[in-house]
C-alpha cells in the first residue's frame, strides 16, 4: 500500500473479511445496519445487571448524558494544553494516559496513544473489530464510527473517506489507519492552524471537535 502513500497500522491483527465493502457515503446517522455482536452483548449484559439489582436503568441514563455533556470536551482541552506546551504536548506523545491523568481525566483503558498529524502525515482512528473508542476522552462514539461502513472502507480507501467528511489531503500526504482494541485506544493531534498563535488554550479547545480528534476532520478557524 505505501506505493498509495497509505499506510495501515494495526494495534492488533483482526480476522476480518473486508471483501464486501459498502460504498454508500458515510453521515452522522449511518447507523451500519442491524447491532454487531458485541452490542448485543452490552445490552444484555444491562439488562441482566439491572435484573439483578446491581444497576439501574436511571443510572445508566445518568451516566450517557454525562459523557454526551462533559467528557466530549475533555479531549479538547487536552490536546489544546499540547499545542501551548511543547513539554505536555511530549508527555502526551511518549504516555497518553500519565499526561491526561495530568488533567483529571481518568482513562479506562491500559494504553492511550496519542498519534501526530504533520505535514507529511496525516492519522485517522477506526475500530475494525467493532467500535473501541476512547469514551473517557471524546464521548459517547458517533453513529458513523461504529458502522460497519467506516470500519470496513477506512482501511483501504481512507482518502475517499475524508473526502465524504470534506477532509482533501495533498498527494504527497501519507495517510495512516490506526487500529484500536480493547486495551488501546488513539487519540489525534491535528496540526495547529495558522492564525491562532495568540490564542489561548480555551479559544483552541473551541475549534477542537470530536471529529478532529479522531482524524477524519481538520480544524478550521471561521474567517
Amino acid at each position: 500500500m505505501s506505493d498509495n502513500r497509505i499506510d495501515y497500522y494495526a494495534a492488533k491483527k483482526h480476522a476480518h473479511d473486508h471483501g464486501d465493502h459498502d460504498h454508500t457515503p458515510l453521515d452522522e446517522h449511518d447507523d451500519g445496519g442491524a447491532p454487531s455482536e458485541y452490542e448485543i452483548m452490552s445490552r444484555a449484559m444491562q439488562e441482566l445487571l439491572e435484573e439483578k439489582g446491581i444497576i439501574t436503568a436511571e443510572q445508566v441514563r445518568r451516566r450517557m448524558e454525562q459523557f454526551e455533556e462533559e467528557f466530549p470536551y475533555r479531549g479538547s482541552r487536552v490536546v489544546a494544553k499540547a499545542w501551548v506546551d511543547p513539554q505536555f504536548r511530549k508527555r502526551l506523545l511518549d504516555d497518553g494516559k500519565a499526561a491526561c491523568a495530568e488533567m483529571g481525566v481518568d482513562l479506562e483503558v491500559d494504553r492511550l496513544i496519542a498519534v501526530e498529524n504533520t505535514p507529511e502525515v496525516h492519522n485517522i482512528i477506526v475500530c475494525t473489530l467493532c467500535s473501541c473508542y476512547p469514551r473517557a476522552l471524546l464521548g459517547m462514539p458517533p453513529t458513523w464510527y461504529k458502522s460497519r461502513n467506516y470500519r470496513s472502507r477506512v482501511v483501504f480507501e481512507p482518502r475517499a473517506v475524508l473526502k465524504e467528511f470534506g477532509t482533501e489531503l495533498p498527494e504527497h500526504v501519507t495517510v495512516r489507519v490506526h487500529d484500536s482494541n480493547a486495551d488501546m485506544r488513539y487519540v489525534v493531534i491535528p496540526m495547529r492552524p495558522e492564525g491562532t498563535t495568540d490564542w489561548n488554550e480555551e479559544q483552541l479547545a473551541e475549534i477542537l471537535t470530536r471529529d478532529t480528534l479522531v482524524g477524519v476532520t481538520v480544524p478550521r478557524v471561521k474567517t
